[in-house]
């Protein structure tokens, strides 16, 4: 999925722009739990993959690289992680001062050191996407995704490991008040009762916090593997562009491994594979007819407002599919259209009365 968006990301912030001719002067990328490098099964860890993406994309031509230009910063905070992580970069891409672009590998910790690195290297008043992927307890302090988000043109990525929704009883209630930004704000969400509710609970907690910290559009995510645990992201922008791009590397994902995403809004359906929605008889993914039944039993609304809805409060719908499902809900008669003739836009669409 990184892949995927990055390949989006790169050349929406680097390319010079056919209609006035600028180029932004400076991009940086943070990524502030960079891991060894590599993992067990060989796989190369986030801080390669990014690397290797960005040289070897495919409008590298369009982008004008530089070390002034652009900034990869990667933190790591274990001893031997942090040197694993240099040899492997040395490794696959020679001597780090020689590449076309500025490549910082510190020893630190995400939450502290995040906001001094991106000042040292300035950074602010450019765009930034940080990358808080810790595969473990959350613990970067809003003020880190305050300023951020408060930074033109710039985004967050946040992921809660598998199992922070079960230890949450042991994390530190300090450090949740300055993640959440305040004991008001996450304690409903620890004092939720029902267990299948709790992650749910926290994610939502965790989006509002983006939404405070001043990011317009905030998207949560339920990754799916086909093996092993689940993993959650929240991601933050302000960005048509970044909204867009973030749901467009969800559709690109290939599932062929059985990976797959699920919006956290749904309760009972269970989302088409990837490769397989709206192929099954042409009929529409259970996950986006139960999401727009959401959205109108906040009220009526418009084929239009629905699409836009889908846009910007779900994990991976868009605008376009507001239509066909809308489409098939009054086939089947769970919405109704006020009006008659071809279905449009501008269509006024509720659910039916109750009996």
């Amino acid at each position: 999925m990184y892949q995927r968006y990055l390949d989006a990301w790169w050349p929406i912030l680097l390319q010079t722009s056919q209609r006035t001719g600028y180029a932004r002067p400076r991009v940086t990328l943070l990524d502030a739990f960079a891991g060894p490098g590599r993992y067990e099964g060989g796989e190369p860890g986030s801080p390669v993959f990014i690397l290797d993406r960005l040289l070897h994309h495919t409008a590298v031509d369009r982008m004008h690289l530089s070390p002034r230009r652009v900034h990869l910063v990667f933190i790591e905070k274990d001893r031997a992680r942090h040197e694993h992580l240099l040899s492997e970069l040395t490794d696959r891409f020679g001597k780090l001062s020689d590449l076309p672009v500025r490549v910082e590998v510190r020893r630190g910790e995400a939450g502290r050191d995040s906001l001094p690195v991106l000042t040292e290297l300035g950074a602010w008043g450019h765009p930034i996407l940080g990358i808080f992927d810790s595969w473990g307890s959350v613990n970067v302090p809003l003020e880190v995704t305050r300023r951020i988000a408060r930074n033109r043109s710039s985004e967050v990525i946040t992921t809660f490991g598998p199992n922070w929704f079960s230890r949450r009883e042991e994390l530190n209630a300090d450090i949740l008040d300055a993640v959440f930004g305040g004991r008001g704000y996450w304690t409903p969400a620890a004092d939720e009762a029902r267990p299948d509710e709790r992650w749910r609970a926290w994610l939502g907690t965790y989006r509002s916090a983006l939404r405070r910290a001043g990011f317009g559009y905030q998207l949560q995510f339920r990754l799916v593997p086909r093996t092993g645990q689940h993993l959650y992201l929240v991601f933050g922008t302000g960005s048509d562009a970044g909204l867009r791009a973030m749901k467009e590397a969800m559709w690109k994902v290939d599932d062929r491994d059985g990976e797959s995403f699920q919006d956290p809004r749904t309760r009972g359906a269970e989302a088409v594979g990837q490769l397989d929605i709206f192929q099954a008889a042409g009929a529409c993914d259970p996950e986006l007819l139960e999401l727009v039944t959401q959205r109108l039993a906040l009220g009526n609304a418009t084929v239009e407002t629905i699409g836009q809805w889908l846009l910007t409060e779900t994990s991976r719908w868009m605008p376009t599919h507001a239509l066909k499902a809308v489409r098939q809900m009054r086939q089947d008669g769970s919405a109704v259209v006020q009006s008659t003739g071809r279905l449009t836009s501008k269509s006024l669409v509720s659910l039916p009365a109750a009996a």
